[in-house]
């Protein structure tokens, strides 16, 4: 690890300007669960650390039935797993930050950070492998180690998103609320990450002297309900394998809406309008969950090794649908 200047500006103004136009020159800091596992790892030299946790007023939760919930960046995973409000009507969203790695860095991890985290590939984690995401030629996932890579989306490189929180916010319908020197803009989150086949260099559409500073998820519409299901090698602590946000509203076991996005298994988070599509206007059943299930995965283009995915998506899946329906009961 190289030396570095380490900033800790008190203001986002501030912040920004510290950040410069050049992902070279600098990098935030706000948990830094990443971060420092990428700068150990010797993956990322940046000439600036950009400390978020002296900025005031980037951690908070806050919530009106007209505005729905706001979070502030630097609110902790820890936090928004706990808030009682959040696991009654933004349960995808808790159950998604609790899954979430181990206590200790629930409590430091940022949902921010959450969201704006780099690819855990191995090949991109190598300091020796200049693959495609580090400027390289070549994804040595295609034709290597592709156990836990992509079956949707993938190309030219196969990475899968490591977030948790994202795929049920996306469901959820949240925005993000991005700052920099030309003012804020508010962006669906479902439009704010990227595939490799649009950018390769980094997964969001944030910029360099961009910053996440808020997430706005609306309102639920009465009668809605949600989980967030992940399927993982190690059960105490582990990235997911494949998981699925499932939110859908119910008049008794009739879905009149439905989102559902999976994890683990696509550069982005994944939504699926196929499974969405089958139960839309019915009523729930093991048979219809399992078609929904089925109709996720239609479009899965394994690699190699990663096949097995396929089932367990169908499987996580179908249990996100009938368990939140179970919840109307």
């Amino acid at each position: 690890m190289r030396a570095f200047e380490y900033v800790k500006p008190t203001t986002v103004a501030e912040a920004i300007r510290e950040l410069g136009r050049s992902w070279e020159v600098a990098k935030i800091l706000a948990g830094g669960t990443d971060l420092l596992g990428e700068l150990k790892e010797g993956i990322i030299s940046p000439q600036k650390i950009v400390n978020l946790k002296g900025v005031a007023n980037l951690s908070y939760i806050r919530f009106s039935e007209k505005e729905g919930l706001r979070l502030g960046a630097l609110t902790t995973l820890a936090e928004i797993e706990a808030h009682p409000l959040i696991k009654q009507r933004y349960t995808a969203l808790a159950e998604a930050a609790k899954s979430v790695a181990t206590p200790q860095i629930r409590n430091i991890g940022t949902i921010g950070g959450n969201l704006c985290q780099r690819p855990r590939c191995w090949y991109y984690r190598d300091e020796h492998t200049r693959c495609l995401k580090k400027g390289g030629h070549i994804c040595f996932a295609y034709n290597g180690e592709n156990k836990f890579h992509a079956i949707l989306g993938g190309g030219p490189c196969y990475i899968v998103h490591p977030s948790d929180c994202a795929p049920a916010l996306i469901a959820l319908r949240a925005s993000v609320t991005i700052t920099s020197p030309r003012g804020q803009r508010s962006v669906p989150l479902g439009e704010f990450f990227v595939l490799p086949s649009r950018r390769l260099d980094h997964e969001t559409i944030l910029e360099p002297d961009e910053i996440v500073t808020e997430i706005q998820v609306p309102t639920p519409s009465p009668n809605t309900r949600s989980t967030y299901l992940k399927f993982r090698e190690r059960d105490s602590f582990d990235f997911a394998v494949v998981g699925a946000a499932v939110v859908m509203r119910l008049r008794g076991n009739l879905c009149e809406d439905v989102r559902i996005v999976l994890s683990g298994v696509a550069p982005i988070p994944w939504r699926s309008p196929e499974a969405e599509a089958i139960l839309k206007g019915k009523k729930i059943t093991p048979e219809l969950a399992e078609q929904a299930a089925k109709a996720s995965v239609a479009k899965a283009q394994p690699l190699a090794q990663n096949a097995y995915k396929i089932p367990l998506v169908q499987a996580i899946v179908k249990q996100g649908i009938l368990k939140v329906a179970a919840q109307t009961e």
